[in-house]
């Protein structure tokens, strides 16, 4: 069964080889970190001759004592053309306040991202601030040796102002604070409602509602889905209908909490939206030839007119439709179960490369992406809801956060009742060529039958968990 899976991935691209080579911090005579598909920008700093007076120390905890070095730092994020152009603002700003540093960005979109980020993690050549998903600290920071712990610049870093229980999520196993939360997110329904309009359908509220819709939709067109799903948003959206019927997390500590035949029940009913039209078969989004949903032709003109996404991908998916489409956020459907699924997560965080050359410069630069009030008005929702207090009320009293944004992250808060565990995100299950990918398209594909594809879901969880 594997060896038919490989093929599948073959041939939709989904398995490719990847470099990716990085810059640690240095001095300006730092090359920049190139990849195929990330773009490399070499911010332009100010003169060296206007440093560390230019700073007020009152204006931002970023500066600490007031001092720093003139230096080179690297930072790399992953997300969409809006996320993007607002990070690159902020990180021109940053330049502007602190002259004498020198800020080379990489980024690119979601596909491919944690394999190269793996590989730079493991060889110690990672950027020296990294955007990151809070599971790489379990995955790549067990020991607390890939990345700094920011408690050594508490001075610098202002943590007063994000929760503690939130911090605490980001710890690695032996205590450090690996890493800052910028934002806590969950999976929620998007709806393109201009397509909905079109085909004569209700926003769907109840799965009943939902199944319907794929009827509706299929008599209007066989190329019009209510609702799109990949192969990792299958596996989420499983988790949320296990979770609303049965009422238990999904994994705690190191035990599964579900048998083979709930498992297999999940993916069966996984199936069944696929059978009743709800959404398109994994064949047909991989011969859309697009690497993400957002990227995808059939998402931007409404053919496929419903995602199940995390709440601060809103704005990326919502800028991606044509002009005049109305995105809405959904509700959690009713008729799935006694109990409210789903999960919350940190969304994500910042980082600091363990082997930084200037981790106080890199500190410097984290606080201000997370605490900056200037930063804030930028930055706004292009990565969620900011978790900072400081960010927080000066993005909201600026107008800045995207009302979508917030009324799904409000939604998913005020709903979701389960924890997602650490070991869900990890590389060999969630990656492209990973265990989730295999059992979602080989089930779809008709490789594995329900019970087959349980069997090898099942396998894989508790070999990561048992690690």
């Amino acid at each position: 069964m594997k060896k038919e899976f490989l093929k599948r991935a073959m041939a939709t691209g989904l398995v490719a080889a990847m470099a990716f080579t990085t810059a640690a911090c240095g001095n300006s005579n730092t090359g920049n970190a190139t990849t195929d598909d990330a773009s490399t920008t070499n911010n332009a700093a100010a003169t060296d001759d206007a440093t560390s007076e230019a700073v007020d120390s009152t204006e931002t905890a970023a500066a600490g004592d007031g001092s720093y070095e003139n230096c080179t730092l690297t930072i790399s994020w992953w997300g969409g053309d809006s996320r993007h152009s607002a990070t690159q603002e902020a990180l021109d700003l940053f330049m502007e306040k602190y002259p004498g540093i020198t800020v080379e960005s990489t980024y690119s979109a979601w596909d491919g991202w944690e394999e190269k980020m793996a590989t730079a993690f493991a060889a110690g050549s990672a950027q020296d601030v990294n955007q990151i998903n809070w599971n790489w600290i379990t995955q790549y920071d067990a020991d607390g040796s890939v990345f700094l712990d920011l408690n050594e610049y508490s001075n610098v870093i202002d943590l007063s102002q994000v929760d503690s229980k939130f911090l605490a999520m980001c710890e690695a196993g032996d205590g450090s604070q690996a890493g800052i939360p910028i934002s806590m997110t969950g999976r929620i329904l998007y709806w393109d409602k201009t397509t909905f309009d079109e085909v004569g359908c209700e926003i769907p509220t109840s799965l009943d509602e939902l199944m319907a819709c794929g009827e509706a939709f299929a008599a209007y067109g066989d190329d019009y889905y209510p609702l799109a799903l990949g192969e990792y948003d299958r596996m989420i959206f499983m988790v949320y209908y296990l979770e609303s019927v049965y009422g238990n997390d999904w994994v705690t500590g190191d035990t599964l909490n579900y048998t083979a035949e709930q498992v297999t029940e999940g993916l069966e009913f996984i199936q069944s939206l696929e059978d009743a039209h709800v959404i398109p078969s994994i064949a047909t989004i991989a011969g859309d030839g697009a690497a993400s949903l957002d990227q995808n032709q059939n998402w931007i003109d409404g053919h496929y007119a419903g995602i199940f996404e995390w709440d601060s991908s809103a704005s990326k998916f919502q800028a991606a439709l044509e002009e005049g489409r109305e995105f809405v956020v959904g509700d959690y459907l009713t008729g799935m179960g006694d109990y409210q699924g789903g999960f919350s997560k940190v969304s994500m965080a910042w980082a600091i490369n363990a082997n930084c050359e200037h981790p106080k410069e890199a500190a410097m630069l984290v606080n201000f992406l997370m605490n900056d009030e200037d930063a804030a008005k930028i930055l706004k929702s292009e990565r969620g809801i900011p978790v900072s207090q400081s960010a927080l009320a000066a993005a909201e009293a600026d107008g800045g956060l995207d009302g979508i944004v917030v009324e799904a992250n409000r939604k998913v808060l005020a709903y979701v009742s389960n924890s997602l565990d650490p070991y869900f995100e990890d590389s060999t299950l969630k990656s492209s060529d990973g265990v989730y990918y295999d059992v979602m398209a080989g089930l779809s594909y008709g490789d594995y039958t329900a019970e087959e594809a349980a069997e090898i879901l099942i396998d894989g969880v508790n070999a990561v968990i048992s690690q």
